[in-house]
């Protein structure tokens, strides 16, 4: 007998092939929206809504690896899971367009960055229909075309054109502020009232308040790439994330948002938020909620420094045991107030070596400035710094000390100076040994060392000790504990205006500004004073230009004494400018940087909500339909967000941001973006190196007999890395579907293990899948006619339980993301099927409708060859009958004195009195006590008795 119909790679391409287009056609994935153009009567809208989404992809040139996948195909299963459970799903897929790679290629072609991204953004979505994702097409959009970055332009003039009230808790217009400034309500800074301030006075006060504000303030400037960088595009040891170039220290303006404002509010929102504790743990401690004291110093004799040091500390309580300070080298005190001179019986290790204050920090800005913040907090590291020549005041009890720079304190955390208290302080007390400063111990030591830290190896360090040895003139704390200590300090300097506790942070201000030519212009302009205004919204989009040069002048990598000239700043056309703001015709210059890639995907959210309204960045209704607040939900927000884990301080906090401000401003009715965060592992791949340590083509290594593995006649070393050209191992997906279809690589990834674990990928496993698909086909269709094999009888009792426990347990795991063990169970229920040789259609429908999901191609054909006429897509998912999915009996261990003497099999639902009963019966327990009394008898129905003997 041929099998003309058997299932291999053609038909199952022939087939894919079909149900794509038929999907496509027939818009079987569009979610209709509860008004508006995506509107539709079908019924679908009444439905429970879910809105599930992928982490934006960027589409780069080598089109998808097997890798990039996982993640997509995980939601795909779950939306479909969630169709056929009764929900109206929202699942699409758009592409985060803008950024450095593109570009870089322009740089080095010629070729206009839209032509490249357009051409790799062709490649992805054909190769994403390949693996049958079910997205409603209608929805997508990529972050490049101008009818997008309209309203991301939009959103940042909502930002700028607004402050954050701290005493409402929210962002309000800016007007509201200048209405303050007008009547009087809010004092301007010097006094003056508001109508006597000059326009860029003006401008620079409101600056002061603005969420989204230009300023002149330290960045990382990486010359190699012509840009700054924000803290989080730098790594640990100080070289740019993208290139691996050094990145310096440097003053510039640029564009800033104050993400600081709402740094409580991001803290305090992760606790109604769905997501994985290591993902919130990252943004506290980057965050970096501090409680403590700011306290000033004031500096000892010089004019220029009358307005003193201000420190922020967490241990107030140890100020006695200050004897020195420490500013970060870029402390802008510095520059008013080095004296020409060393001061009298200067330590010469204090000096550097050099023959003035001003040279030696001179020389020492110098050297910081080649470290990374990383590089410059790392413990290990020998103490370095220099003194400044300047005394301050310690206010608690009048003594002069002295004001080092030294670059393990950051400008950016606190306030760039601290009060050092060696004593204890493991920092500190290496600084202190190392340019023989004194220390003072003032928390009572418990740990058996005395109180002269000149015999110490180390600090001590304790928040639960004794304060010592701090007595002043006008306040004591010995005796007291460190909380009572803190309390009673705190009040003293309120009293003698020396400071107040407060709280402080470690996140930064978003740095915004990025000297490229590939991203979105800034909806910004200059007048002929330099003050910044706002372009009007009829005037957005304000589309990029042509330029003929894409790159941004680069420099040498390692000199720091360069700024940037961006590509825009070239197109002098486009540049100066003569417009009507409102007040007549007038020149400006616009802004020529270009906002950073995480612009766009601060609110991709919003916008497959509501992709093609030209009106309004999203209807209010929609938005509350998808997005809202809910049970379980107060902050609203998506309903599930797959992606990696490497995001966690870049675009999901970027994201928050933006979603706030636009919540306080009205414009959305959910407070957070993403209620549940996924993480998903990684593929991995082997990687194979010759002697020199150089990858080899995976591909073309050969396993040997022994176990080892040659290239080209040498034996290379393996090991399991990223997949990427880099390390010639990647497999492209096209590879698999021609093997065997776009069902088995979704089979076999979701098979692969658990969804938030990384895995090896080996393509010779990918068989096992494609095997499973096979026998299915079988057990439904006759491989020789196509037609339907399964016989209309109902199914034995034995096979019912075994289909209602699959449907049970597929069921939660589907909803449990756990994809791995559904199909596991599919694959059990699929044997039993197998082995029983016939195929009730009952049994094969369940088959079906429960790999559906997963192998969606192959679920439609069977299903309509199986007779019916709508998609499987919409067919309810199987329920389970409670009466088949659970044991007739499960076994209950008994045990006496630790010791398993019995095992009973019971009724899963046997009461406890019934199953104490029944194990005190059993003889092999009675043998066991041996006639002692029973202390206690342990119950855990209904697979468990521990008996106790007195």
């Amino acid at each position: 007998m041929s099998e003309t119909h058997r299932y291999d790679a053609a038909l199952a391409a022939e087939i894919e092939a079909r149900w794509q287009d038929r999907w496509e056609q027939e818009g079987t994935y569009d979610a209709p929206n509860p008004t508006g153009d995506l509107a539709d009567d079908s019924g679908r809208a009444a439905r429970p809504e879910k809105f599930i989404m992928d982490m934006f992809p960027y589409p780069s040139g080598a089109g998808l690896h097997v890798g990039h996948p996982l993640g997509y195909i995980a939601t795909d299963v779950y939306a479909r899971y969630l169709r056929m459970s009764g929900h109206n799903v929202l699942h699409t897929l758009g592409f985060d367009a803008f950024g450095l790679p593109a570009e870089q290629y322009a740089v080095q072609t010629g070729t206009h960055p839209r032509v490249s991204t357009e051409a790799n953004m062709r490649t992805y979505r054909t190769q994403l229909r390949r693996l049958g994702l079910g997205h409603d097409l209608r929805r997508s959009f990529a972050t490049i075309e101008p009818e997008y970055y309209r309203w991301t332009q939009w959103i940042f003039l909502q930002i700028f054109n607004s402050w954050y009230d701290a005493e409402a808790g929210r962002a309000r217009p800016i007007g509201e502020l200048v209405a303050q400034f007008e009547k009087g309500e809010r004092p301007t800074p010097d006094g003056r009232p508001w109508s006597g301030l000059s326009g860029p006075e003006r401008a620079d006060v409101l600056g002061g308040h603005r969420l989204a504000y230009a300023s002149d303030a330290p960045v990382n400037w990486c010359p190699g790439l012509g840009t700054v960088l924000a803290n989080e595009e730098v790594t640990a040891d100080g070289r740019s994330e993208r290139g691996n170039f050094p990145v310096f220290k440097a003053k510039l303006r640029q564009w800033n948002m104050r993400i600081t404002a709402y740094a409580d509010r991001l803290i305090d929102d992760l606790d109604t938020v769905e997501w994985p504790e290591a993902i919130k743990l990252q943004q506290r401690n980057w965050i970096g909620r501090s409680f403590g004291a700011r306290i000033t110093f004031p500096v000892a004799g010089v004019e220029a420094g009358d307005a003193g040091v201000q420190v922020f500390t967490t241990r107030q309580d140890t100020i006695f045991g200050a004897t020195y300070m420490v500013l970060a080298p870029e402390h802008p005190l510095i520059d008013g107030a080095l004296p020409a001179a060393w001061p009298e019986g200067t330590d010469p290790r204090w000096t550097g070596g050099h023959a003035t204050p001003a040279e030696a920090v001179a020389a020492y800005r110098k050297q910081a400035a080649a470290k990374s913040d990383v590089e410059r907090q790392a413990d290990a590291r020998e103490k370095t710094g220099v003194f400044t020549g300047v005394h301050a005041v310690n206010p608690a009890n009048g003594e002069q000390i002295p004001v080092f720079i030294a670059d393990y304190v950051l400008l950016g955390y606190g306030t760039g100076a601290i009060m050092a208290v060696p004593a204890h302080d493991g920092r500190d007390f290496a600084f202190a040994r190392a340019f023989g400063l004194p220390m003072r111990c003032v928390v009572q030591p418990s740990d058996g060392r005395g109180t002269d830290p000149a015999e110490w190896v180390d600090a001590f360090v304790s928040s639960e000790a004794r304060i010592v040895n701090s007595s002043g003139p006008a306040v004591s704390l010995d005796g007291l504990t460190v909380p009572e200590a803190k309390e009673r300090i705190n009040a003293w300097l309120t009293r003698e205006g020396s400071g107040e506790g407060t709280v402080t942070y470690r996140l930064r201000d978003w740095l915004f500004s990025r000297q490229r030519y590939w991203g979105e212009p800034f909806p910004i302009v200059y007048d002929e004073d330099g003050v910044a205004h706002a372009l009007p919204e009829e005037m957005l989009p304000l589309e990029l230009p042509e330029v003929e040069d894409y790159a941004p002048r680069t420099f040498d990598p390692e000199d720091a004494d360069t700024e940037p000239e961006t590509p825009l700043s070239r197109n002098q056309e486009w540049v100066d400018v003569t417009l009507d703001l409102g007040d007549g015709p007038k020149r400006y210059r616009r802004e020529t940087n270009t906002m950073p890639n995480w612009a766009g995907s601060c609110w991709y959210h919003l916008r497959y909500l509501d992709p093609h309204n030209d009106r309004a960045l999203v209807d209010p209704e929609i938005e509350r339909y998808w997005m809202g607040p809910r049970e379980g939900a107060a902050t609203g927000g998506v309903d599930l967000y797959v992606g990696g884990a490497e995001h966690a301080v870049l675009h999901l906090l970027y994201a928050r941001f933006w979603q706030k401000v636009l919540f306080d401003l009205g414009h959305v009715s959910s407070a957070e973006p993403y209620h549940r965060l996924f993480n998903q592992g990684m593929i991995q791949a082997y990687v194979y190196r010759d002697a020199r340590g150089f990858p080899v083509p995976a591909a073309e290594v050969e396993e040997l007999p022994d176990g080892t593995f040659a290239y080209q006649g040498e034996t290379v070393s393996r090991e399991l890395g990223k997949i990427g050209k880099s390390l010639k191992n990647v497999v492209a997906p096209d590879e698999i579907f021609a093997a065997y279809g776009a069902d088995t690589l979704r089979l076999y990834e979701m098979a692969m293990g658990p969804l938030d674990v990384s895995r090896p990928w080996e393509t010779r496993a990918v068989v096992g899948q494609y095997r499973l698909l096979q026998r299915l086909w079988r057990n439904v269709l006759d491989e020789a006619t196509g037609e339907p094999a399964v016989v209309d009888e109902e199914p034995g009792e034995d096979t019912l339980r075994v289909m209602h426990k699959t449907i049970q347990g597929v069921r939660a795991d589907l909803e449990g993301l756990r994809f791995n063990t559904a199909i596991a169970k599919i694959t059990e229920l699929n044997n039993h099927v197998t082995k029983a040789g016939r195929t009730p259609r009952a049994v094969a429908e369940t088959l079906v409708r429960l790999i559906a999901p997963l192998a969606p191609h192959i679920a439609e054909e069977l299903w309509h060859r199986l007779g019916h006429a709508e998609s499987v897509v919409w067919v309810p998912f199987p329920e389970a009958d409670p009466a088949y999915a659970v044991d007739e009996t499960v076994t209950c261990v008994v045990q006496v004195r630790g010791k398993v003497r019995a095992r009973l099999e019971v009724a899963p639902s046997i009461a406890d009195a019934e199953l104490e009963a029944l194990a005190l019966a059993a003889p092999a327990v009675a043998e066991a006590l041996g006639g002692a009394e029973i202390r206690k008898v342990i119950v855990r129905a209904p697979k468990l008795v521990n008996i106790v003997p007195a």
